[in-house]
């Protein structure tokens, strides 16, 4: 073989090799970092995978709201009308968070069927819920309580 033609071939080798190397690193590093969300209904049904990170949403149950008296730590159950789930937190819970309304928890699902949430989301106005939510929801057959979206239309006009 001609030393230039080799020369070529191991520089196209090598490129093809560092440009592999560069994406399976970063398909790497996207897997790690994807957390899907789940349903109540999935969770309790076992779909939702233990010991990763995942996202759970629904709606709160009214009187489920349980504090700790002596620290930070706030129980609650997120139900998406068919089934419901546990949810652990320890902080403090976003100003907007209320019982009947649309959160979104970021934990992992423990051992024991309850998330344990490091992150809690809440919806930030009156119409607002997360897209999740609001798809298990109406795949529920539910509609979402206390929340229309329904876009707005101008009045007719008259004449």
């Amino acid at each position: 073989m001609n030393p230039l033609r080799k020369k070529r071939l191991l520089i196209i080798v090598a490129i093809l090799a560092g440009v592999g190397i560069a994406v399976s690193l970063a398909l790497s590093a996207l897997k790690e970092n994807i957390n899907l969300f789940y349903t109540p209904t999935q969770i309790a049904s076992g779909e939702a995978p233990r010991d990763t990170r995942i996202r759970a949403g629904g709606m709160v149950e009214k009187g489920s709201l349980q504090r700790s008296a002596d620290s930070l730590d706030v129980t609650f159950i997120v139900t998406d009308f068919n089934k419901s789930v546990t949810i652990t937190y320890r902080g403090i819970l976003p100003d907007l968070f209320r019982e009947g309304q649309g959160i979104v928890a970021l934990g992992r699902l423990n051992g024991d069927g309850v998330v344990v949430a490091d992150e809690v989301l809440a919806k930030h106005d009156e119409k607002y819920m997360p897209p999740e939510v609001t798809k298990a929801l109406k795949d529920s057959g539910r509609p979402e309580s206390g929340a229309s979206y329904a876009p707005a239309t101008s009045p007719a006009k008259q004449g």
